[in-house]
């Protein structure tokens, strides 16, 4: 236990110290996240990835090989969820929630900062592979199983073309292997946005949590925090092996699947009335009660 305080002090507590100032800003000054967000969304992760990957010495089977470790892990996590809730006999909405609320992780404001923190570069550049494919997620998977109908599944897809940090990836790769150097003043400006990315991601998941309502629906909450914060981590490394990660490819990897779950769930809630109090809870909870599960996990694979 002693040994895992310096690494919980170490990784997971600037974190947290970061995210609570954006909490207490969201309770002090009206600034609404939204705007945050949107710069985020817009300017700071999408130049995060493409100084990432504009560097980096992955493979494109790296890449292929976590593309296809995240959205097996996700969905693999979200079939387990949806089969709890049936055997527990949770109404139709319920189900929704605790599938949605345990799909979606927080790859971007917390799990790349995490990954940077515990592992390094080489660990950040795979986290960036499964953060832009959970977002892509969001975009299709979480928005047809919010909407169930709501939304045209060709309206899913063309959310997937709104996300600038893809289009940041594809060019930054395809600079990567052609060996082209970029002008010195845009390389400039686009370290310095890419510095602002993950203190931003952070202030901003402050922000929202502190706009979280809380409700009583003990037992969805329950089955929510137990699949996404204690399964999803057995899940990852049990999925590891077949895929053949090991390395900062294994840490990142099983580091990601292991994030609570992703704030953006409490926007699709609102957007398509999904109860959006308890997915706020659920949001909440699993980000509160991540140290316990996640202090040990990288203490497993830092080891």
């Amino acid at each position: 236990m002693s040994g895992l305080i310096p690494l919980f002090n170490a990784n997971l507590l600037p974190i947290l110290i970061t995210a609570g100032l954006g909490y207490l800003l969201s309770k002090t000054i009206e600034l609404s996240p939204k705007t945050v967000s949107r710069i985020t969304f817009y300017l700071f992760s999408p130049a995060l990835v493409f100084q990432i990957f504009l560097a980096s010495k992955l493979t494109t089977t790296d890449i292929l090989r976590m593309v296809a470790f995240a959205l097996t892990a996700s969905l693999a996590i979200g079939l387990i969820a949806y089969i709890l809730a049936k055997i527990f006999r949770f109404n139709r909405k319920l189900t929704i929630v605790i599938v949605l609320t345990t799909l979606l992780v927080n790859a971007g404001n917390y799990g790349l900062s995490l990954n940077e923190f515990a592992f390094g570069q080489e660990a950040l550049a795979f986290a960036s592979i499964y953060f832009v494919c959970s977002s892509i997620m969001v975009n299709t998977f979480g928005v047809l199983i919010a909407s169930m109908g709501k939304a045209s599944i060709s309206q899913s897809v063309l959310n997937i073309f709104k996300f600038p940090a893809l289009y940041a990836l594809i060019i930054a790769i395809i600079l990567n292997q052609t060996g082209t150097q970029l002008p010195l003043p845009l390389d400039r400006s686009l370290t310095k946005l890419a510095g602002a990315a993950i203190p931003a991601m952070l202030v901003l998941l402050g922000m929202q949590l502190g706009h979280a309502n809380l409700t009583k629906n003990i037992g969805a909450v329950a089955l929510a925090v137990i699949v996404r914060m204690v399964v999803s981590p057995f899940v990852a490394l049990g999925l590891s092996h077949p895929f053949g990660l090991e390395g900062p490819a294994l840490q990142a990897g099983v580091t990601e699947t292991s994030m609570p779950t992703a704030v953006m769930t409490t926007i699709l809630s609102t957007e398509f009335d999904v109860d959006p109090s308890l997915v706020s809870t659920i949001v909440t909870i699993t980000t509160l009660v991540s140290p316990l599960t996640l202090t040990p996990l990288i203490a497993y694979l830092g080891s």
